[in-house]
């Protein structure tokens, strides 16, 4: 009960917003993708390129960047990220150029770089040793929430108030935030720049090594057929359309967020393993009953569950393999994470082009093997 009492929600609850507007900021032109294509004059393929530059600035960015303000004040540096995300959403909003926007992307997907890994980092720096993967947990449900809930939210506006005003709201919403955080957010100083927290001492740690393993495939084979999961829809004539699709999906993440939050500092091992073999067992489903009503339905609300969390619980085993440099052991993860999701969406797409849909499931389970016997090897990592 004491835990209870004395964990800080309110501030990780600000922090789980932070999230929250990084994931909308990053993926809300897909949503808004026809909008944004006739405002700007451009074509759909150069609107899904701001994604994409958005995702590649994070995945570069992130491993100097972190290493360069790792000496910086957790609060300062978190609040000049939110002004970097404010400002680049309001540019977007209020621009006519295409390429003053994709700068506006790239100035985002660099913050986003920082912002990842630094904020699980800044989260367990605020509880004791035993609570960190909780503190992850609610600190990143943010990115969950983002996309189960707000990216329909903020397609909804885009469709009914036009794109401008999803970019306006986004950049309100997070000034808002920004201030809060000012208020609430406690000081917590940046480490001291030493040989063990470098990046080129901590990759050379076969804990962390396994874990970037784990991170680049699983996420490899999710996002591999996540990017196409419409064309998934409609080969099953799956009933309800995509709608329900994303719907069930969304409620599965929703339930591995929780999931994660009670037993990620207790079990995570076992989670882990958990989770790549209820992944494997849903690509069976596909297989095997191939969109039939009802089993379906059943195995797009279990695709969220083992899709879920994933970040927090890959954040929380790399954490636990270094004692100093978890910022920088974060930022590996994360640079690993959004290369996972670039290399997969190609493999599939790659996949796609030459055969159909349904042969990405196939990629998809080929990929979780690895992570399967090297969770269950090496189990001991993640105690």
């Amino acid at each position: 009960m004491s835990q209870e009492k004395n964990f800080p929600w309110l501030i990780l609850l600000i922090m789980s917003s932070v999230t929250f507007m990084g994931i909308l900021s990053e993926l809300v032109p897909s949503g808004i993708l026809p909008q944004m294509s006739g405002g700007l004059d451009v074509s759909y393929a150069q609107i899904g390129l701001l994604v994409s530059v958005y995702a590649i600035a994070s995945a570069v960015g992130t491993i100097p960047l972190i290493t360069w303000t790792i000496e910086m004040n957790r609060k300062r540096l978190l609040l000049i990220l939110m002004l970097i995300f404010g400002v680049s959403n309001l540019i977007i909003a209020l621009t006519s150029s295409y390429y003053i926007t994709a700068a506006s992307r790239l100035a985002g997907g660099i913050a986003a770089g920082v912002l990842w890994p630094m904020v699980s980092a800044y989260a367990m720096r605020l509880v004791p040793p035993h609570l960190h993967g909780r503190a992850i947990a609610v600190t990143m449900s943010g990115s969950t929430f983002g996309l189960g809930i707000g990216l329909p939210i903020m397609t909804t506006i885009g469709t009914e108030f036009g794109w401008r005003t999803v970019f306006i709201v986004l950049s309100a919403v997070i000034f808002v935030i920004a201030i809060l955080g000012k208020m609430y957010l406690p000081s917590v100083e940046g480490e001291k720049r030493t040989k063990t927290n470098s990046p080129f001492f901590i990759i050379r740690n076969k804990g962390v090594v396994v874990c970037l393993i784990l991170t680049l495939l699983t996420i490899m084979a999710h996002y591999g057929l996540y990017t196409y999961i419409a064309p998934l829809v409609s080969y099953f004539n799956f009933y309800g359309g995509i709608k329900i699709a994303s719907t069930l999906f969304g409620i599965g993440t929703i339930i591995s967020v929780v999931i994660a939050g009670k037993v990620v500092d207790t079990h995570l091992g076992s989670l882990i393993i958990f989770k790549l073999t209820l992944a494997l067992g849903t690509m069976l489903l596909f297989i095997v009953f191939q969109g039939m009503m009802f089993i379906s339905h059943i195995a797009f609300l279990l695709w969220g569950v083992s899709f879920g969390a994933l970040v927090t619980i890959f954040q929380a085993a790399v954490t636990k393999q270094v004692e100093t440099g978890k910022d920088v052991a974060t930022s590996l993860q994360s640079s690993t994470f959004n290369f996972g999701i670039v290399l997969g969406s190609a493999l599939g797409g790659l996949i796609l082009d030459n055969s159909s849909v349904f042969y990405i499931i196939f990629g998809t389970m080929a990929l979780l093997v690895v992570p399967i016997l090297l969770s269950i090897s090496r189990k001991s990592i993640f105690s």
